[in-house]
C-alpha cells in the first residue's frame, strides 16, 4: 500500500496503475492506491485537469485507460530492481562504470531519474565492480540493429550493405526474419532475394539497411535460433565426423550448441556432422563430452583432439 498521501504522489501512482492494467476499474485502482473507490475517481480527475486523456468506458467490461499520445509515467523502480537492472547491464556489456558509450549514458540517465535512496546501491556496484563479460563479444552499431529489428518487425525487406571476414564490401535484399544473439554476437536471419537461400549476416558486418517495398513473411514454423546454429556448423574449410557412445536425445543435452548436426545411428550412438574454421577450438569443445567419443573424419580435427590428449596425460602424469 503506498505511504505517500499527497494527491500528487497517488495522481501518479494512479497513472502508473493505468499504463500496467489498461481497462483497470475504479474499484481495483482504489485497491492499489489504498483509498476509496470516490478518491480514486478525484485523482482520475486529476490526471484529466492535468492534460491527460484518461478514457473511461462503461459497462460490465469497462474501466479506465489512458489515451493515445501519453508519455510514458516517471520510472519507479524498487531497490532491488534497480540493482538487479544495473547487474544485469554490466554482465552483458564491457565497461558501464562511465557514461562514455550509450549504454553507460542511459545508466546515467536511470539512476539521476530515480529516488537517492533506490539509486545509492545500484550506484555503488556500478562503481566499484569489474564486471568481466565475453571480449569476443562485438556491439553492433545501435543504429543499424534498431533498423533490422524494425524490418523484422514490421516483415519488411531490406537492402543490406555488408562488410565480409575480410573486408569485401556487397549488398544484398533479404527478407529480414529475425535478429538473434549468440554468446555476445548479434546475427540476422534472412532469405536472400537473388537464390532464395537462407543466409545468417553478422549485424556488426552489416554497414548500411535501407527499407524495400513488400512484404518478408517468413515460413510459419521457422524456428531462427535453431537456423542460426545449423548455418553456424556449416560452410567453413575443415571438416568434422565424430561418432559419440550415447543416445541422440542425450548428446543433444550435453554437446554445446553450433557445433554441428546430430545423426542418430543406432540406439546408443549418435554422429556428430558439421565444420570448423578452428580444429583446435572443436578439440576443446569435445572435451566437455561426458561420454566417449571417437573423431572418425576431418584430418585437422585428429590431429588437434590427439594433442590435447597428449597435454592432458602429461598434466598428470608430470611430463
Amino acid at each position: 500500500m503506498p505511504t505517500d498521501t499527497s494527491p500528487t504522489s497517488r495522481a501518479l501512482l494512479a497513472l502508473a496503475e493505468l499504463h500496467a492494467n489498461p481497462g483497470v476499474t475504479a474499484a481495483g485502482l482504489a485497491a492499489t492506491l489504498g483509498v476509496t473507490e470516490r478518491a480514486a475517481r478525484r485523482y482520475v480527475a486529476i490526471l484529466r485537469e492535468a492534460g491527460i486523456p484518461v478514457i473511461s468506458t462503461r459497462g460490465p467490461y469497462g474501466g479506465y485507460r489512458v489515451g493515445r499520445g501519453v508519455r510514458l509515467p516517471p520510472l519507479v523502480f524498487g531497490a532491488d530492481e534497480a540493482l538487479a537492472l544495473v547487474m544485469a547491464v554490466l554482465d552483458g556489456h564491457h565497461d558501464v562504470r562511465r557514461g562514455a558509450d550509450p549504454v553507460g549514458a542511459a545508466l546515467d540517465t536511470l539512476l539521476r531519474a530515480l529516488p537517492p535512496a533506490v539509486a545509492a546501491q545500484a550506484a555503488v556496484v556500478r562503481r566499484s565492480t569489474a564486471a568481466a563479460p565475453d571480449r569476443a563479444a562485438v556491439r553492433p552499431d545501435p543504429a543499424v540493429t534498431a533498423a533490422l529489428v524494425q524490418a523484422c518487425a514490421d516483415r519488411r525487406p531490406v537492402r543490406v550493405g555488408y562488410r565480409g571476414e575480410r573486408g569485401r564490401e556487397w549488398g544484398a535484399d533479404v527478407d529480414a526474419w529475425a535478429v538473434v544473439v549468440r554468446h555476445g554476437r548479434w546475427y540476422l536471419v534472412c532469405r536472400r532475394h537473388d537464390d532464395a537461400a537462407v543466409r545468417t549476416y553478422r549485424v556488426d558486418r552489416v554497414r548500411t539497411v535501407e527499407p524495400l517495398p513488400g512484404t518478408a513473411q517468413p515460413p510459419p514454423d521457422v524456428d531462427p535460433v535453431a537456423l542460426l546454429e545449423q548455418h553456424l556448423a556449416q560452410g567453413w574449410e575443415h571438416d568434422v565426423d565424430v561418432l559419440i557412445e550415447a543416445a541422440v536425445e542425450d548428446v543433444g543435452r550435453e554437446l554445446p550448441s553450433g557445433l554441428g548436426s546430430l545423426e542418430r545411428v543406432d540406439a546408443t550412438t549418435t554422429r556428430l556432422v558439421g565444420t570448423t574454421s578452428s580444429p583446435r577450438w572443436y578439440a576443446q569443445q569435445l572435451v566437455g563430452v561426458p561420454v566417449p567419443f571417437r573423431v572418425v573424419g576431418g584430418p585437422e580435427l585428429r590431429a588437434c583432439v590427439a594433442d590435447v590428449g597428449t597435454r592432458m596425460s602429461a598434466a598428470i602424469d608430470g611430463r
